[in-house]
């Protein structure tokens, strides 16, 4: 008896209906591999779609989507999805259709988006040269039909090597713990799938150039790509030889390029509402440099939560390192002496205010509480120890050589965010 088969998708709500073409495609696939199974003689009893309606997830509460029927959780009001429809045809018949489910191609997604293909291909494929009108027009139009890119038909990968390129840029941020994590991870699953690894490096333009020619040259079936800080062109370059990649961290440019991420605003805001719930009022942010993803993000969680309880944010511009840390923190508490918190987005950012605060004679957390982001090593360790938002490394190292595998299948992938948890320690 199968008791729970099913999958969490996106469901994006549009006047026409819901089109989750993704969920529809995926119960398809495995009913006709049940079907191939009994006639090849497996004892089937019964099969059971997961689930009925969006539900409460144990560790994921609502955020997930796993149901056949929408539920606002506002109204209460249930709404059929398109593949509700479906597999009600599909239980009224009690079988499959003969046709597989109708995909809506690049012609269908320009028809709706009223633009060319050729300009659909570039927005897919993650190009920045495409107006930020014309970029929204074909995102929501993708939404609105499910468009699901078809890995197999954009490939143009004629024969396999079985060899991945593991392409590491160092971030400006540190993230030597992430870097090992995904080196050991990334390698260890890819491997134990058959796969060979090509480590290679992209710090310099030469080295770009090089990856770019390699994977260009059919000498690796996909690419799992930790790009530099800003993007730039080189995942748009990777992007467009039709050999699948994936991104670690979102892209700054919207694309359907699929990429794993931490949920940096969630973090931010759950961080942020700590300090409201521990009846802080006067909060201050260290920002780091805001051309970085991961800080736009993390500044988004913290106005969102401010804003909330009806109060605006007091920032610092600080750059990556300690000593600015100490320096923006001393900035903000002498010009705002009334500030009894400190919210930062990064944990060497937040030691640094600590710093600046023990010099300053403000005692932590009696007169300042202070929060960082990360849970870097050093963060149980300071005095006093440091409340901040855990990044699950091992996690992220994880779901990128799970999404290559789903890639080199010619399955869809979609971007993948995980949770970031809030850690209390003395220091708030």
């Amino acid at each position: 008896m199968i008791t729970e088969n099913g999958a969490d998708f996106v469901d994006v709500l549009t006047a026409d209906g819901i089109h989750d073409v993704e969920r529809t495609s995926f119960i398809e696939e495995h009913l006709r591999a049940l079907r191939v199974s009994l006639e090849e003689g497996a004892k089937v009893r019964g099969y059971l779609v997961w689930s009925l309606l969006d539900c409460v997830e144990w560790a994921d509460g609502y955020r997930r989507k796993f149901g056949l029927v929408h539920v606002d959780l506002e109204t209460q009001r249930r709404r059929l999805k398109d593949s509700a429809l479906w597999y009600r045809d599909v239980i009224a018949r009690n079988g499959l259709p003969d046709g597989r489910t109708r995909r809506p191609t690049l012609e269908t997604v320009a028809a709706r988006a009223g633009v060319s293909r050729a300009t659909v291909s570039r927005v897919v494929n993650g190009e920045a040269s495409v107006s930020a009108e014309a970029r929204e027009a074909v995102l929501r139009a993708v939404r609105e039909l499910g468009y699901v890119p078809n890995a197999a038909a954009r490939s143009l990968v004629t024969r396999r090597t079985d060899t991945v390129a593991l392409v590491l840029s160092e971030p400006r941020h540190g993230g030597d713990a992430l870097i090992a994590a995904i080196v050991r991870y990334v390698t260890s699953m890819l491997e134990g799938a058959g796969k060979q690894i090509t480590l290679m490096l992209a710090d310099t333009a030469d080295s770009r150039r090089r990856v770019v020619q390699h994977v260009e040259a059919r000498q690796a079936d996909g690419v799992v790509l930790l790009p530099p800080d800003d993007h730039g062109p080189l995942a748009e370059r990777l992007a467009r030889t039709g050999v699948p990649v994936v991104l670690l961290g979102r892209p700054a440019v919207a694309s359907l390029v699929p990429h794993v991420d931490v949920d940096n605003a969630g973090g931010a805001a759950a961080a942020t509402a700590h300090l409201l719930g521990r009846g802080r009022r006067r909060i201050g942010m260290l920002c780091g440099p805001t051309d970085l993803v991961a800080v736009q993000d993390r500044l988004a969680g913290h106005r969102d939560a401010l804003r909330e309880a009806g109060l605006r944010p007091l920032l610092a511009l600080s750059g990556l390192d300690r000593e600015s840390g100490a320096a923006a923190a001393r900035r903000l508490l002498s010009d705002h002496p009334e500030l009894d918190a400190l919210f930062t987005t990064s944990d060497d950012l937040a030691i640094g205010a600590l710093r600046a605060a023990r010099d300053l004679g403000r005692r932590v957390p009696e007169d300042l509480a202070v929060a960082g982001f990360g849970d870097i090593d050093a963060a149980s360790c300071t005095t006093p120890a440091l409340t901040t938002v855990r990044v699950p490394v091992e996690d992220q190292a994880l779901a990128l050589a799970r999404l290559m595998l789903s890639r080199l299948d010619g399955r869809h992938a979609g971007p993948v965010v995980l949770p970031a948890r809030l850690v209390v320690r003395d220091s708030a």
